[in-house]
């Protein structure tokens, strides 16, 4: 597909680039014009897009109104929890009878989050026997070739197909219906499409080809080649001009994703990614620079708990506390009031995402912590999911134990307690010893010695299928942070993600943030990355890195962050080792805060995170839709 008639600029310093010129809001195509913002991940929680659209939906609906709508798959186990479905009216009962005639089925509502967008949900599947035909229409329209057998391609050109339907349908209909339309039904003058990844913008070469009359904008939040090549090979960034995409794709098996991605960037009439960091590799790798950088944001107010986020700090630390108890105490304790919890999570990319040099610097905290004496321990959770058989059963059965142990301190507490006050009134001693039953005392002793074990506490909180060949687990090996008694650091290796469900923990991911002390997310590549931002929304202190697009951004505008919580470890153009001894060095700084500097570090990385809301960064996709509609 060649690119669009107006070239795309370069991208201008990355401040300017960070934030784009403010939209014409008040133009009248802008007024007149529907937005369909279109996603694989349209209420279907996959990965970080899904938060993106999620958490930026009432910004949308603030400016587009009913204008708005939102386009995904219709995944009937995703959507059953999702999404409500309606009766549509109107110029959308219309469309949607147009595409149904096209051979796709449309599932019409709202999508059940913060401010409901409607939400159009394509049965993508019923063009299934065509997809050889829509293959071979790449490949003759575009030159992309689609190998045989691969699912994720196979869907994503099914996807394609129906979403270039939906927009033909809304194009005529809109077409059909002005001037005639009842009083009351908006029918729209202009149309922008806004397409997320090549799975959600594979329609992009189809709708540019028909010469649809709709503005099309594509953002890619990261790309597919980048990330094979970082997870890979060492010095990615360094390398990044000299790379031969097309040898790449082929070495990777990722050809047809890559072509495909290549064509949504050159299609679309506006080009954006979400960080300076990733337009370079959008340069290099896709061919094209983007127009705009549109970093993400978040509703600060979906976490916003006002004064009582201390509060909240202290009671889920205590969860934390109970499960560090159930985990580290039948083999040996420590003194839960100089512990410190620190946790990294995310995809598992134990290279892009940083496990490797957390890793490291835990080693070498350990080291430091022990030589300093500071009477510190540290346990640092990894988050992230694995294929695993089962729990492990042991925590399953010391927990048990412990919860039992619970149950017999609250029955001595209530018989203690109704004894005490008779004997208290009649004048006698303080003797507790006496105030408990011989069989509660049994209990007691009984139940201490089930929760008693000599061996090591586990890594590994589950059972994994092929923990020999782990690398995470093989690195806890190979640094010997095995928790033993004399270790300042310990590790919990968490190979899912936190839910209620969870009989070890009983909590949220959410609730479990604010309970830690210390997010670390030292990326070596990472578009964006989430977790340091919603670390910040929840007042948790955290580390990111410089070969992150978030990271990056910080850098940029916030050149002071270090002081407010949000520490940006330096790893561009240096070194592994060189990068783990500063994080060590940062670790150790805060290991030695008091507790009071630790809720005046929680105060200050609160009142920091407004400066990420929609309501400040969401301007970059006003500007962006602006600008496609004035190029067609």
């Amino acid at each position: 597909m060649p690119p669009p008639s107006i070239p795309s600029r370069r991208l201008r310093a990355p401040f300017e680039a960070s934030f784009a010129p403010e939209p014409i809001s008040n133009t009248p195509r802008s007024n007149q014009a529907f937005l369909f913002e279109i996603a694989w991940e349209v209420c279907n929680l996959v990965g970080g897009i899904y938060q993106v659209l999620r958490s930026k939906a009432p910004l949308m609906g603030e400016r587009w109104g009913a204008r708005y709508c939102v386009v995904g798959p219709y995944i009937a186990s995703k959507a059953s929890l999702e999404f409500e479905e309606s009766e549509p009216t109107g110029y959308f009962a219309r469309v949607i009878a147009r595409v149904q005639s096209a051979g796709v089925r449309v599932h019409h509502g709202h999508w059940l989050i913060q401010g409901k967008p409607r939400a159009l949900l394509l049965e993508h599947w019923d063009l299934n026997s065509s997809l050889g035909e829509l293959k071979y229409l790449l490949w003759e329209q575009a030159g992309i070739a689609c190998p045989p057998g691969d699912q994720v391609v196979d869907e994503a050109v099914l996807f394609a197909a129906a979403v270039q339907r939906l927009l033909a349908a809304a194009c005529a209909e809109a077409a059909a219906s002005r001037g005639e339309a009842p009083e009351g039904d908006i029918i729209p003058e202009h149309m922008v499409a806004h397409f997320h990844e090549w799975q959600g913008g594979a329609a992009i070469p189809w709708v540019r080809r028909a010469q649809l009359p709709v503005a099309t904008v594509f953002t890619t939040h990261a790309t597919m080649l980048g990330r094979y090549i970082a997870s890979n090979e060492d010095g990615f960034y360094d390398r990044l001009p000299w790379i031969d995409h097309a040898e790449a794709a082929a070495r990777y098996n990722i050809r047809a994703q890559h072509q495909l991605e290549r064509a949504c960037a050159h299609g679309a009439h506006v080009f954006t990614t979400v960080s300076q960091i990733t337009a370079e590799e959008c340069t290099s790798l896709l061919g094209r620079t983007p127009d705009l950088i549109t970093p993400n944001g978040l509703t600060i107010s979906r976490y916003n708990v006002g004064h009582d986020f201390q509060t909240f700090h202290a009671d889920f630390k205590a969860r934390v506390h109970a499960f560090t108890t159930g985990y580290f105490f039948p083999n040996h304790r420590f003194d839960l009031d100089r512990t410190i919890y620190m946790f990294t999570s995310g995809r598992y990319e134990p290279r892009n995402k940083g496990f490797d040099l957390c890793l490291e610097a835990m080693a070498r905290l350990n080291a430091e912590l022990t030589a300093a004496q500071l009477g510190v321990t540290v346990v640092f959770f990894i988050i992230t999911p694995r294929p695993t058989r089962s729990l492990n059963p042991l925590m399953l059965e010391k927990r048990g134990v412990l919860n039992e142990l619970e149950n017999v301190c609250e029955k001595i507490l209530e018989e203690v307690g109704d004894r005490l006050v008779r004997n208290a009134a009649f004048g006698e001693g303080l003797h507790l010893d006496d105030l408990v039953d011989e069989y509660w005392q049994l209990r007691y002793r009984r139940m201490q010695a089930a929760f008693r074990m000599d061996n090591l506490p586990p890594i590994v909180t589950h059972i994994l299928k092929d923990d020999r060949n782990d690398p995470v687990l093989n690195q806890i090996n190979h640094l010997n942070l095995i928790n033993r008694r004399e270790d300042a650091v310990k590790v919990v290796y968490h190979p899912e993600f936190i839910a209620p469900t969870n009989p070890l923990w009983g909590i949220e991911y959410e609730q479990f943030v604010r309970g830690c002390h210390l997010g670390l997310f030292p990326s070596a590549y990472e578009p964006w990355g989430y977790t340091p931002l919603e670390c910040m929304a929840m007042g948790t202190p955290s580390v990111s890195s410089d070969l992150a697009g978030f990271g990056r951004y910080v850098n940029d505008v916030l050149p002071d962050a270090g002081q407010s919580g949000l520490t940006v470890l330096a790893r561009r153009g240096r070194s592994f080792h060189e990068s783990a001894a500063d994080l060590t060095r940062h670790l150790l700084e805060f290991c030695r805060l008091t507790r009071r500097d630790r809720v005046n570090l929680r105060n200050e990385v609160e009142r920091r995170s407004w400066d990420f809301d929609w309501s400040r960064l969401g301007h970059a996709y006003h500007s962006a839709h602006d600008l496609a509609l004035s190029r067609i």
